[in-house]
C-alpha cells in the first residue's frame, strides 16, 4: 500500500484527479487495478488516501520540531521555517493542495481524517503563541488560525507560483541563495508581525 501511495501521489501531482490514471499507478507498482479498487474502492478514494497521506507526513514531522523546548520566538522561527522548507522540498504537496482547491474541497471534505490530521498543527501554534503573550514578547488579539493561514500562504506562493513569477520578473526564484533569502525574509516578516515591539 506505501509503493501504491507513493506512486499514486507523483501521478495526481502530475496530472490531477482528471488526469492520473490507475493504469499508471497500477504498471508503476507491479500491481492490479483490481488490487488498487480493492484497497481504495475507486480512484476518487485512493486520490483522498494520497491527500490524507500528504498532510499526515507533514505534521508527523512538524510534531517533532519539539518548540515546546524553545523561547517563544525561536519556537516561532523556527516553525515558520520548516513550514517555508517542507513547502519548498515538497512541491508536490503544493500541487495536491491546488488540485484539491479546483475541486472546492469536495474530497477532502469526504475524509474521515482530516480534521483530526491538523488540529494538532493549530493547537502546536496556538501554543507557541500564547506563551509568547505570556512572556511579553508576542502581542495579544491575534488568531491561531489566521496566523497559520499567514504563514501558509507566504510559504505556498514560493512553489505555487514559482514559474510565473520568474518568468515575468525576469528573477530566478529557483537558487539555493534565493530560496534563503526568501526564507529570512518569510520568517522576519512573520515574527515582526508577532511581535510585541513592532
Amino acid at each position: 500500500m506505501a509503493d501504491i501511495l507513493e506512486v499514486a501521489t507523483r501521478e495526481f501531482a502530475e496530472k490531477g484527479l482528471a488526469g492520473a490514471r490507475i493504469d499508471e499507478i497500477a504498471e508503476a507498482t507491479r500491481t492490479s487495478k483490481r488490487m488498487i479498487y480493492y484497497y481504495f474502492g475507486s480512484k476518487e478514494g485512493l486520490y483522498i488516501r494520497v491527500l490524507e497521506e500528504a498532510y499526515r507526513r507533514m505534521r508527523a514531522i512538524e510534531a517533532d520540531l519539539h518548540l515546546e523546548d524553545l523561547e517563544p520566538e525561536a519556537a516561532l522561527r523556527r516553525l515558520v521555517g520548516f513550514t517555508v522548507d517542507y513547502q519548498w522540498a515538497h512541491p508536490e504537496f503544493i500541487r495536491l493542495v491546488m488540485t484539491e482547491n479546483i475541486h472546492r474541497g469536495e474530497y477532502l471534505a469526504q475524509s474521515r481524517s482530516i480534521h483530526e490530521l491538523n488540529v494538532p498543527a493549530i493547537e502546536g501554534l496556538q501554543r507557541v503563541y500564547e506563551r509568547g503573550v505570556v512572556a511579553g514578547v508576542f502581542r495579544a488579539g491575534l488568531d491561531p488560525i489566521d496566523l497559520h493561514m499567514s504563514i501558509s500562504a507566504l510559504s505556498v506562493f514560493n512553489v505555487a507560483n514559482r514559474h510565473t513569477f520568474s518568468l515575468i520578473f525576469q528573477r530566478d526564484m529557483g537558487t539555493p541563495q534565493a530560496q534563503v533569502e526568501r526564507r529570512e525574509q518569510i520568517v522576519e516578516m512573520l515574527v515582526r508581525f508577532v511581535r510585541r515591539d513592532r
